[in-house]
């Protein structure tokens, strides 16, 4: 439940803004108070999951509120404080060996947090990651972010293959962001009829305005 309430703060589901600070900031709050009271590792885990991850908050936006990717961000805006705690929290955890799905997404944030630029990101570690994630709790949620992950290490192709085949199941077919990750390898492959289409898609699916302005500008950049 304070995971629910601390996504909810992170990304909303939907509405006007991308994030809400008030949520995030409760649950990072319940969650050190849940250390306090039960200090094991997978709720340590957590905890460092939400550091990690509120530390991206103020370059996760510009200053009109328009979305900026994780590989745009200017990470000096980051929050070390909370990246230090994070780091020094999931390694913790990692390190008692009773670790689960919370202090495994943790150490994904991790490699994030330890990279200086985007270029430098250990993609191979992180899909080495989602591979032992998917082991303990298997999601077609994962496997998509794994696919984006596949597709930083290998290529775009490599990604848009996993992509269309977790589509072809049809677990995804109404989650918004896959038709959007699949319509940005498309644009990178230059398949720019197929990437306009599955932009088009994830546009009608999306209900966060955020969202639906950063979909509709890649829209109009493939028109241009």
């Amino acid at each position: 439940m304070i995971y629910l309430v601390f996504s909810e703060g992170y990304c909303a589901s939907a509405g006007g803004e991308l994030t809400r600070a008030d949520l995030s900031a409760e649950a990072i709050r319940l969650g050190r108070l849940l250390v306090e009271l039960l200090p094991q590792p997978e709720v340590t885990g957590l905890l460092a999951l939400m550091l990690l991850q509120e530390s991206r908050r103020s370059a996760r936006s510009s200053p009109r509120g328009q979305i900026v990717l994780l590989e745009d961000q200017d990470r000096s805006l980051w929050n070390r404080e909370h990246i230090a705690q994070g780091l020094s929290l999931v390694q913790q955890a990692l390190a008692s060996g009773r670790f689960g799905p919370y202090t495994l997404q943790a150490a994904i944030a991790a490699v994030h947090s330890e990279a200086q630029t985007a270029a430098a990101t250990d993609w191979s570690q992180i899909t080495a990651l989602y591979d032992a994630l998917l082991r303990i709790e298997p999601s077609p949620i994962i496997e998509l972010n794994r696919a984006v992950a596949v597709a930083m290490r290998d290529g775009p192709l490599a990604g848009l293959e996993l992509i269309d085949a977790l589509l072809a199941r049809g677990e995804l077919a109404d989650y918004h962001l896959a038709h959007a990750a699949r319509a940005e390898f498309c644009r990178r492959l230059g398949r720019t009829a197929e990437a306009r289409a599955a932009f088009q898609q994830a546009l009608a699916l999306a209900k966060q305005e955020p969202e639906r302005q950063f979909l509709t500008q890649r829209l109009t950049e493939l028109s241009d």
